[in-house]
């Protein structure tokens, strides 16, 4: 199973993408299990070298027990130290930043999260995007 943030890719230009593990409660990887997860605002930061996802909103679990998660928390993304530096050095360039991709389960059953180095795009650069979508469309239809 598998969840994407399909508007990023409407608003942003990706150099890099990345596969980070996530700090979680036992009820967020059950919701996330259920879909019940939002990307809106979501984005990441770093904190004294650590990397965080911040927004990023996993609904509570509702068969659990008093011990439930908030929503928004900040969850911390576990990643090597090299590919830490690395993303740390791109962020201080002005324009980029760190947006989460997708959720995912791994074959271990373990919760990863694919986030991506981006620049936002400019107005007129999503309406050729759009453009070049409605044409890929297009072709497709008339090839059937």
């Amino acid at each position: 199973m598998e969840l994407r943030n399909r508007a990023a890719f409407h608003d942003y230009y990706f150099e890099a993408t990345y596969i980070a593990g996530l700090v979680l409660v036992g009820t967020e990887v059950k919701a996330i299990r259920n879909g019940k997860v939002s990307f809106n605002d979501a984005y990441c930061v770093f904190d004294k070298g650590e990397l965080y996802v911040k927004n990023l909103h996993i609904s509570e679990y509702a068969f659990g027990t008093t011990q439930r998660h908030v929503p928004t928390q900040e969850r911390k993304l576990l990643l090597h130290k090299k590919e830490l530096k690395k993303l740390e050095t791109k962020i201080k360039e002005k324009g980029y930043t760190i947006i989460p991709l997708k959720i995912f389960f791994t074959e271990k059953n373990i919760a990863k999260l694919e986030i991506g180095l981006g620049k936002g795009k400019k107005v007129h650069d999503k309406r050729e995007s759009i453009k070049s979508r409605e044409v890929e469309r297009d072709i497709k239809r008339f090839l059937k």
